[in-house]
């Protein structure tokens, strides 16, 4: 694939979970799927499995929205930097617990490392900057 063929695959997801689409979301992973949440140190393997997860990021920021800033490719794989960008209007859920709703904004940075597998993600490893994350909440 090319380095842009490659780049678009590894987008796929992240406009597909913008737009609250997960059938595009699906289309856009193999059923195999696995995601590295390195933050929360949770490992989602499948794509239900994996949606679920992401569902629950949805559920404590329902505006959320990625910007992809930069990506780079090669060798099958893909990093790109996002935005991360919503409302805390939910219950936020980790793997120590919940975290009520806050209503703050939150804007944090992240990197994403991506293989791909005949133009579909096949593993994601997630890096997203909690620490910004969790300050900006209120709760340093």
């Amino acid at each position: 694939m090319s380095e842009q063929k490659l780049i678009d695959a590894a987008n796929a997801p992240t406009y597909a979970f913008n737009e609250n689409d997960w059938d595009k979301v699906r289309e856009s992973l193999t059923e195999d799927f696995v995601y590295d949440e390195v933050c929360t140190n949770r490992l989602a393997k499948g794509v239900e499995n994996v949606i679920e997860l992401w569902k629950g990021w949805r559920v404590a920021f329902p505006d959320i929205r990625g910007t992809i800033t930069n990506a780079f490719s090669g060798d099958g794989k893909v990093v790109k930097e996002l935005t991360w960008r919503g409302t805390h209007t939910g219950p936020l859920g980790l793997p120590d617990g919940e975290i009520p709703a806050t209503e703050k904004s939150i804007n944090v940075r992240s990197c994403e490392v991506w293989t791909i597998e005949d133009g579909k993600g096949k593993i994601q490893v997630h890096y997203i900057d909690m620490m910004t994350l969790m300050q900006q909440l209120g709760l340093k």
